[in-house]
């Protein structure tokens, strides 16, 4: 359980990381991009250039997030099946209270 609570603790970091990142290169194509709509001449091609390369930084963490992500699955899967084949009759009963509870509150309605 330990691994999975890391594991899950590092898929959180991962998507802290990834939200701030993409936020602090959006906010800042966006500042270049306003200032780019009232220069003029070399500075606004200039401006335009830095908002274009901020966007292309943007897509690359957010590419290299998603392998993170990807990675951070695969862990997941990989304890949560190890987990269930070191504690077969645990992981039962525990499918069997899901499908309790689900059956409790789908019925209710």
């Amino acid at each position: 359980m330990k691994q999975k609570d890391t594991i899950v603790q590092d898929v959180h970091a991962a998507q802290e990381k990834l939200i701030s990142s993409v936020k602090l290169s959006l906010n800042d194509a966006e500042a270049l991009l306003r200032e780019a709509a009232t220069a003029t001449g070399d500075r606004a091609s200039e401006l335009r250039e830095q908002a274009l390369s901020s966007l292309k930084h943007t897509r690359e963490a957010l590419y290299v997030a998603q392998d993170e992500m990807l990675a951070q699955g695969r862990k997941a899967v990989r304890a949560t099946d190890e987990y269930v084949h070191d504690n077969p009759w645990q992981a039962i009963g525990v499918a069997g209270m899901a499908g309790l509870l689900l059956g409790v509150l789908l019925s209710r309605r």
